[in-house]
Order: structure tokens, then sequence, then C-alpha cells
């Protein structure tokens, strides 16, 4: 049985370490792990650790990195392999005292290792570089602080210059560092005292970059501060300052939740917190903030934001749940209280005309991340209570505050408001309140009653019951605030056939005339932004129809006012305008049915929707140009600039769609500014899409004039995600291209590409069947080339890169050679070494060279001469081998050629050899 178990740990290893190999570390991972479960002996533990750190390493996961190598430290005091590992590991966390205790202890055992002694001088040189900028910034922290706090110097151009410089400096690490270890927190906590605007901006800002990424840090920061304190700022009147501080939460959070991921990390492991506790504290303060009277609606919106992002699983394969679980149970009803509040006239709470819609987000977001049926319905009854509190015994302000609450669970989680729409009474007070005398009673029953007309199984009551009482306000009101909500709810329920033209609700020329008056409503700017908002809502259904769209593009002015008003200040229209452009351009997903599944449809007399005839591809295509020619893509852009929550995944994967639909007739310069936040957030569809027009951007245009300065870092990512096996052949291939130039811009996009883990996946398309793929794939690899650690893995032994290259110069694929021979120059110019292995990897690389040399494609010919040369140059032995065959007598006719990079590369072949003593020159001195 030992020997079985040993046999089977040897099976595992080996099979580990062929995956790593390959670059699949993640399935070596998994090898090593199942070997250590089956009772390996303490030498083999101690080899499975390490191998463990090694994979740990390429993967950028270097906590784990160090922890595998100091248990197999703990096996093997004189592994010399897991030391080093532990070296790099700790190099990378910045732990660079703890890293050259590692090295000098690898160089004690092997001392004869250049490995060893040149990694030991590279830390060191970093050790000298850190102390250097530590002594530099001591002095100059100090007298920043000195400036700022000095009461003479106030609002001086030099405490502007000052302040800026904290903020600079705060955003490296070792800068951060430095103020936190000159007692920073404390300087900056008398900044925050002040009150004055610009001071609290430069404090909040420096706090951002101490607490950035870094837990510890992050800990003392608030033990100082007091959570409570940093929370209230969100409530100040002015916006840049509550902002401000909705950023550092937003950090700190981040630096909760995460933990470190780079250096600096002073005595991290020391320092014993516990991260949900300071979470709950955190949330707590926030909830307790959502109706604390005197803060600004801005603060409370700040707040709702916060919350939104910090609470909800990011993602559901993750079970724990508890944190969503806790703010229900803590705060549902506090969230609720916001949700129930109106803007006007000013209640006890002050909100914005965003908070309402932030709080139906919020709650949204909370309930679709319940588990099951028990924590739904707990959910559910906590809603029902509280509108019960409201609406019975509280009089008719009780009523009105239900309502209100009840439309806010409409907007959100619509299940929840369905129930609550169910409880005795609330459905015949919303009827009977829309009758009323009082505009704002009338205003909320009215909004009740349309946003329960948009659900399914409310809207057909409605149609039977509530059209009249509908039509009979829009027609008689005298105010225009109403007429205009009873129109989008007879809007709403004109289109619930949506796209199918078999399926209208109303008479014929209804739905036109409906639109009409949503339009005028639009274009009327003495209106308020709140009310004029009810009229996108209400384009927003009525686009359904055709007729309706046409009709739309061809009105300039409603266009315009579209435009303007999803720039205002109202953000909760976002959706209403992204819903619309969809509408008018088609940008939904339609699938088209198999025609004989319709013709049995029809037979079994089932309805088979109709597509109305001016929805067919001439008339969509009119409809793109008529709104690029007023200007969509520039309203698009500044939409999704939005920071608000009413900004969700579905609103970005619509902004999404429609990016797309007219990107290929776009030529405005702002477009890749709108494309970068839908490809980085929003749901997995809107992403895709988002990302697919970037790449086409990318190829198609110079990267660095489209995306300016460090936007063009942000593309990469959604680039990357391109590359996956879940994506098409096309999305594949366009990723590739747009990656390939990226990669011969800078170093420095280069080890971005590098950090999303790309390499692995641009090696797999190496070997793709389709030959543009193939080809799109190994000119990327080529580029990347230039970088170190790229060069490093085709240096590595035990891998075929180096051969995959030699034998594609040999395609017959002109394309592919050109790449592959590229790289092949490229590789062996900054990696003598591999010259020596050229020979090794195959035994037609000497046809392959000859036949590069012989190509009368003159790139071919230069990157075959160049592959001579660094032959040639690496070493004697080589040069050789290639005098003694045809290559000389190739070379020879080439360097007499007419004066180009080929003569004088195949000259300089010919000299080396000469100067090898391996071939003498002509009399002449040829």
């Amino acid at each position: 049985a030992d020997r079985n178990s040993a046999s089977a740990v040897e099976q595992l290893r080996k099979e580990g370490n062929e995956l790593f190999k390959c670059g699949d570390y993640e399935g070596a991972l998994t090898a090593y792990t199942q070997a250590l479960g089956l009772g390996a002996t303490p030498q083999d533990q101690a080899i499975l650790h390490r191998n463990r750190a090694a994979c740990h390493l390429k993967l950028e996961d270097y906590n784990k990195a160090e922890t595998e190598a100091s248990k197999a430290i703990e096996k093997d005091g004189g592994d010399v392999k897991a030391l080093y590992r532990r070296s790099q590991a700790l190099e990378k966390l910045g732990r660079l005292d703890q890293a050259v205790l590692d090295l000098q202890r690898c160089v004690s055992l092997e001392p004869k290792n250049k490995v060893f002694q040149e990694a030991l001088r590279n830390i060191g040189g970093q050790i000298q570089e850190k102390v250097r900028y530590m002594s530099s910034t001591d002095a100059k922290v100090e007298q920043m602080f000195q400036i700022l706090l000095d009461p003479q110097e106030k609002g001086t151009e030099k405490k502007q210059k000052a302040s800026q410089n904290l903020v600079v400096l705060a955003r490296e690490d070792a800068g951060a560092e430095k103020i936190f270890r000159s007692n920073g927190v404390q300087l900056l906590q008398r900044l925050l005292d002040t009150g004055e605007a610009d001071l609290m901006l430069a404090a909040l800002r420096t706090l951002v970059g101490i607490c950035s990424e870094h837990q510890s840090r992050t800990v003392a920061t608030l033990s100082v501060l007091g959570t409570r304190r940093v929370v209230s700022i969100l409530g100040v009147e002015s916006q840049a300052v509550s902002l401000a501080a909705c950023h550092l939460l937003q950090v700190i959070f981040d630096a909760l939740k995460e933990g470190v991921k780079k250096g600096f990390r002073g005595k991290e492991g020391a320092i014993i917190v516990d991260p949900a506790r300071e979470l709950k504290i955190l949330i707590s303060n926030l909830l307790e903030l959502l109706t604390e009277v005197g803060v600004s609606g801005q603060g409370r919106d700040n707040a709702l934001t916060l919350l939104i992002k910090a609470v909800p699983r990011k993602s559901l394969k993750d079970p724990n749940n508890s944190l969503t679980l806790w703010v229900i149970d803590q705060g549902l009803k506090k969230i609720l209280e916001v949700g129930g509040s109106v803007q006007e006239p000013p209640g006890e709470l002050a909100v914005t005309a965003n908070s309402r819609m932030s709080a139906s987000v919020l709650l949204s977001k909370l309930f679709d991340d319940l588990k099951c049926d028990a924590e739904r319905e707990n959910f559910h009854r906590l809603c029902e209570n509280y509108i019960k509190s409201w609406f019975e015994g509280q009089g008719l302000a009780g009523k009105l505050r239900a309502i209100q609450t009840v439309s806010c669970l409409l907007q959100g989680p619509c299940e929840a408001g369905n129930r609550a729409l169910e409880l005795s009474g609330v459905m015949e007070s919303v009827i009977a309140l829309c009758a009323s005398e009082q505009e704002e009673e009338q205003l909320v029953a009215v909004e009740a009653l349309i946003h329960a007309a948009g659900k399914a199984k409310r809207a057909s009551f409605i149609t039977a019951n509530g059209v009249s009482l509908l039509k009979d306000l829009y027609k008689r009101s005298e105010k225009d605030s109403i007429r205009i909500r009873a129109l989008v709810g007879l809007c709403k329920l004109g289109s619930a056939g949506g796209t199918d033209f078999s399926m209208k609700q109303f008479a014929e020329g209804s739905t036109l005339k409906l639109a009409k008056q949503c339009r005028k409503w639009l274009c009327n700017d003495q209106m308020d932004a709140g009310t004029r908002r009810w009229a996108v809502e209400g384009l927003a259904y009525l686009t359904f129809d055709a007729d309706v769209k046409e009709e739309f593009v061809e009105d300039e002015a409603a266009l315009k006012a579209l435009f303007q008003l999803s720039t205002s200040e109202e953000r909760s229209v976002l959706f209403a305008v992204a819903s619309a452009l969809v509408n008018c351009t088609n940008s939904y997903d339609c699938e088209e049915p198999d025609p004989k599944m319709v013709e049995l449809a029809k037979y079994a007399k089932q309805h088979v929707p109709e597509q109305h005839p001016k929805d067919k591809p001439a008339f969509v295509r009119a409809r793109v140009k008529k709104l690029l020619a007023a200007g969509v893509v520039s309203a698009m852009t500044c939409m999704v600039k939005t920071e608000s929550p009413v900004l969700t995944g579905s609103c970005r994967e619509l902004l999404s769609r429609r990016r797309r639909r007219v990107w290929a007739r776009s030529t405005d310069g702002s477009s890749p500014q709108a494309l970068l936040p839908l490809a980085l957030e929003g749901t997995d569809v809107g992403q895709t899409k988002a990302a697919q027009a970037l790449a086409k951007l990318t190829i198609t245009s110079n990267p660095e004039m489209t995306f300016p300065g460090e936007r063009i870092y942000e593309v990469v990512r959604p680039l990357v995600s391109l590359l996956h096996l879940s994506c098409s052949g096309l999305q594949n291939f366009e990723a590739l291209m747009a990656l390939t130039n990226l990669a011969g811009i800078s170093e420095r996009l280069r080890q971005k590409i590098l950090k999303e883990k790309a390499v692995p996946m641009i090696e797999g398309y190496m070997f793709e069947e389709h030959e543009m793929i193939r080809r799109a794939a190994t000119e990327c690899m080529c580029n990347l080339a230039m970088s170190k650690e790229v060069q490093d893995l085709f240096e590595a032994t035990g891998n075929d890169r180096l051969k995959l290259l030699v034998l594609y110069s040999g395609e017959d694929d002109e394309l592919l050679r050109r790449a592959a021979a590229g790289g092949l120059a490229m590789l062996t110019s900054m990696r003598p070494s591999l010259c020596s292995r050229i020979p090794q990897v195959t035994t037609h690389w000497l046809e392959i060279l000859q036949a590069l040399l012989l190509s009368p494609n003159q790139e071919l010919q230069h990157r075959g001469v160049v592959v001579a040369l660094n032959m040639v140059e690496a070493s004697k032995e080589i040069a050789g081998t290639l005098m003694e065959s045809e290559v000389l007598e190739i070379l020879s006719v080439l360097a007499k050629g007419k004066e180009s990079p080929v003569t004088r590369a195949a000259a300089a072949c010919l000299g080396k050899a000469v100067e090898y003593g391996l071939i003498k020159p002509h009399q002449d001195g040829e």
C-alpha cells in the first residue's frame, strides 16, 4: 500500500510538472494538491509545497506563494529552491528586508550560483533606493503640513501647491507610507477639523492614497479618525467634499474586503484585525446617516451609492450573502424611509431627484442577493410591516408615505412592490387619490399607478379599470405635472405588445397622438427637468412602435431636448433615454424564428409575433444616420461618464448595444471615452459588446490618439476578456489584433497585458486551426516578446515555444512567416542563448533559414539575415555549421547586392566568420 501511495504521489507530481511546463498553472496546482493528500513523505511534501509556491508565483498570488515556500522550508531548511521562491514572493510583497535574508541563505548554500548573486545585488539596490527616497521625503512631508496648518497662509498659492504636492505624494506607496509614519493621519484630522473645503478636499484625497489597498493602514486610519467622523463628512453641504468622502469610503471598503495587494505592508501580518467587524461598523454608520436629520440630499445619495457597491455579493458563485442579510435586518426600514420621502415639498429628510431611484436600485440589489424563499419571505414581511405602519392609523399623510414607498418598491424589487399593492386598501387608495384636489397627493397616486401598470400582472387589471381614469386625468386636469404622468400611464398600457405589430392595445393612430404630446412636453424648456423626465418615460414605451420611431427621429427639436435632458442633474432619466435610443435603432436582441416552427404555430392557431414593415434594416439604417447627425454620440459619452447608481448594469448594457449600432458610422472622437466605462462595468453582454467596439477602434486607428493619456491602459482588460473561449472566433481575432497594436507601443502597455494574464491564452490561439487567428496570435506574441518576462518564457527549458516560431517561419502563409521570423529575429538578438537551441528544436531549421534568405519578399529576407547574424555572433560552433552549408554562398550573393539593411547584415555575418577564421576574405579585401 505504501509503495502504491508513493507511486501515485510520484505520478501526480510528474503530471503537475508537465502541466506547469505547458503554462497550465491552475492544473499543476491541482495535481500537486492531490499528491499532498496521498500521504507523501516529508521530503516529497517539501518538493510539492515548493512546486505549489512556483505555481502561485506564476499566478501572481504572492501571499500564497510565501506560505507554500515556508511550508517547504519547515520540512527541509536547506531547500534552496524554496528559499529562492519565498524571496521572490517577499520581494513582490514589498518585504525586502525579509527577502534579503532568504537570498543570503541561498548564496551561502550555493556560493557560485549567479542567479542568486544577481538577485541579491538587485534587491540590495532596491533597499538603498527606498532608504534614499524615504529620507528625502521626510523633510518634505513636515514642510507641507507646516504650510497647510499655518493660519497666516490662508488662501495663498503656497498653501494650494502644498496641498497638491501632498496628494501627489500619497498616490505612491512609498509616499503614503512616509506620510502615515510621520503622524500624518492626526495632522490630516486637523485639516478636516478646519471646515475649509479646500483643506478638507486635500486631506480626503491624501487619505485615499494612505488607505488604498492597504488593510492595516486603513484600520489604523479609522481608529484615529473614528468611523462615525469619516462617514459624517458625506453629509456636508459641499458637493465636492461629499464626493471626495464617498471616494475615500469606497477605498476603505475595498481595503477591508480584499486586503493588501501591493507592497509596503510593514508588519501587516502582526496586526490582528477583523475586517468583517470593521465593515459592519462602517455599514451601520452609513445606514444611520440615511435617516439623520441635517444630512444633505447629496450626502444621502452618496451613502446609498456606497451601500449599492459594498453590500451585495460581486458574484452569485460566492455562497456567503451574510452581509446582505445583516443589512436587511438592521437597515431595511431606513432605506424604505428614504424611498418614501418626497423632494417637494421639502420633508424632514433632505433628498434629491435621484434619491428615490437610488433607494430602489439598492433594494433591488439586496433582494436579488437573497438565496432562498425563506430569506425572500422575510424581506416581504419587513416591507409589508413598514408600509402597514404608515398606512394604518397615520392619517392621509401616512397613506401618502405608504403609497410612495410602494412606488419605490415597484421601481426596484417589483415582486415586493406587487405584494405591497395587494395589501388591503392600498390599490383603492391609489385610485381614490388620483381624483384628489391637492396636486401633491395626485402626483404620488398617479406615479404609483404608472409603476403598477409596468408589471404585466397588474397591467391587465389597470387596462380594464384604470384607463378611463388616466384618460380623464389627462383630459381634465389643469396641471401639466398631473397630465404628463397620466399620459405616461397610458403610454405604458399602449406599449404592452412590445415590438409585436399584431398586438396593438389602442386604436390605430392613438400611440402616434400620445407620442406627439410627449415630444411637445419634452421640448417645453419652461417645465422643470423632473416633469419633462416623464415625457421621456412615455417615449421609452411608445418607441416600440415603428411609426413612432420614424416621427421621433425626424423631430430635431425633440432629439436636441432629449440629449440636453440626458446631461442634466436629473439622472433618473438615463434609463428612459437609453431605452428610447435602443428602440429607435432596434439594438435589442431579436432572434429569427425557425420558419418550420412558425408554420407549426399557425397550424396550432398559436399567436405568431409580426415585425412592423418600418423595422426592416433599410429603415433602421436611415434612423441611425439621423441620430448621428443630431449628435447622439456626444450625448451618450456624457451619459456613460455619469457617476450615479441610476446608471445600473442594465442601463450600461442598453448604451453598449446602442454604441455598437452607431460605431461603424461614427467619426466623433468622444466615442472611445463612452466605450471604456461600458466595457469595464455592467452586464456580461454589455461588456462584451463594448469590448468588441473598443477592439475595432484599436485596430483601425492610432490607439495613442484614440485613447489619450492613462485611458489607453484601461483598454487592455476589456480586450483580454474577448480572448476567453466563450467568445466567438471573430471576437478572439479582433482582440488579438488590437492587443498586437497595443503591445507594439510601450513596455508599460506590455506589462499591463502580462498582468491581465493574457499570455497563456494568446499562446493557446497560436495553435488555432483558423489561419487568421493563428497568425494574429503569433503577431501578438512577437510584439510581447520585447518584454523580459516573455523572453524568459522562451528561454525556459522544457517548452516548445521556440520550436513553434521556427516551424512557423517555414509555413506557406507569408504573413504568418513574417510574424514568426520577426519574433525569431528579435528573440535571438535579445537572448543569444536561444541561438544555440535553434538547431536542437527541429532538424529542418537550416532549410527554413535558407528559405527565408532566398525569399523574394525583402522583409522576410531581412528577418532571415538578422537571425543568421545573431546565430553567427552567438557562437563559433553555430557559425561553423552555417558556413559549411549553402548559407555561405547565399550570404555572399546578398552581401554584393545594392546597399540595404539586407546587404549590411549579410556582410556583417561574413565579417564575423572571417574573424572566427572559418572563411578567408578574397584578395581584393571582399
